[in-house]
């Protein structure tokens, strides 16, 4: 298997709201290469359990090789999104990290289809067990709905364009390569932002409708909160708008904190659940310097709160 470098991002800073007992039970939904894993394992004494998910299947690969001699350690090849589902997180749960967006090895291998910057086939599936690829949307969706991808995920101000292009372009040949696409792309609204290729947004776009990463995030926190152990920590690292704004919500929906109008009539609080640890972190000026991936990485950190502050 070919080895990419992959560098954690915010490490010490997740790992630092996790806050780690020796004993505790933790679960890194989204495993990547592994170093956020060792990082809380380093952590853990005998006692400890650190349970690993990932829907990657390369990645699962990478985490049996590097630790299913660890009595400690426990593997699932599944989504982060079904983490409830897991028998080995009924027990409850002293910590969640989840680490969103592509991995480096993701990235940088291009036969997976997630980069523009390689001719590849146009895949981009994070589970290439299941699922579509963005090649078979693109060859099946209409024209209304490619555009809504392109405008909701990508945001996108020439999705209509684009799409309408795709649809005339499949028409006459299938479009099944990331350099095709990127072509067609380029060709269709030409470089309008210094520094970006025209391809970013539209392929962002079918990354997160390809891979249904929002809901994943929405079912993954709810996952969390209904495993977390009272004084748990979930600690999510997002990578774009879309991401960091459905934790924050979630975050603050479970605050207690009443979502009102002053036009409306009053309404009693929410039962208090979760509890901001701190405010938004951010990468240091340092780790941008050695990973410019890190460079639109936001960290938030959230606290269940214990039944009787609840009540």
């Amino acid at each position: 298997m070919t080895q990419w470098q992959h560098i954690p991002v915010m490490l010490e800073e997740a790992v630092e709201g996790l806050a780690v007992q020796a004993g505790g039970r933790y679960l890194d939904g989204t495993f990547g290469r592994g170093g956020h894993a060792r990082a809380v394992l380093s952590r853990l004494g005998p006692g400890g359990r650190l349970l690993l998910m990932d829907r990657d299947p390369q990645a699962i690969a990478a985490a049996q090789t590097d630790f299913a001699g660890d009595p400690r350690v426990a593997i699932r090849h599944a989504n982060f999104a079904d983490l409830a589902d897991w028998d080995a997180t009924a027990a409850g749960l002293d910590g969640v990290l989840l680490d969103l967006g592509v991995s480096s090895p993701q990235l940088d291998d291009a036969a997976r289809g997630f980069s523009f910057m390689h001719d590849a086939p146009l895949d981009m599936r994070m589970d290439t067990t299941a699922g579509e690829s963005a090649a078979d949307f693109l060859a099946r969706a209409d024209e209304r709905d490619i555009a809504d991808v392109l405008w909701r995920y990508g945001e996108e101000r020439f999705s209509r364009k684009i799409a309408h292009a795709i649809v005339e372009r499949r028409g006459a040949v299938p479009i099944t390569r990331t350099g095709e696409l990127a072509a067609l792309i380029e060709a269709t609204i030409g470089r309008r932002e210094p520094g970006k290729h025209p391809a970013t947004r539209s392929f962002q776009a079918l990354r997160i409708a390809v891979n249904g990463e929002l809901d994943a995030v929405q079912r993954g926190l709810a996952g969390a909160l209904a495993r977390l152990a009272p004084g748990g920590r979930l600690a999510v690292i997002s990578f774009h708008s879309l991401e960091d704004r459905i934790v924050k919500q979630f975050i603050r929906d479970h605050s207690g904190r009443v979502q009102g109008s002053r036009r409306a009539p009053p309404r009693a609080a929410p039962v208090a659940e979760l509890a901001a640890v701190g405010k938004a972190r951010f990468p240091s000026a340092a780790e941008l310097a050695r990973n410019p991936r890190a460079r639109s990485a936001v960290l938030r950190v959230a606290e269940k709160l214990p039944a009787r502050e609840a009540a």
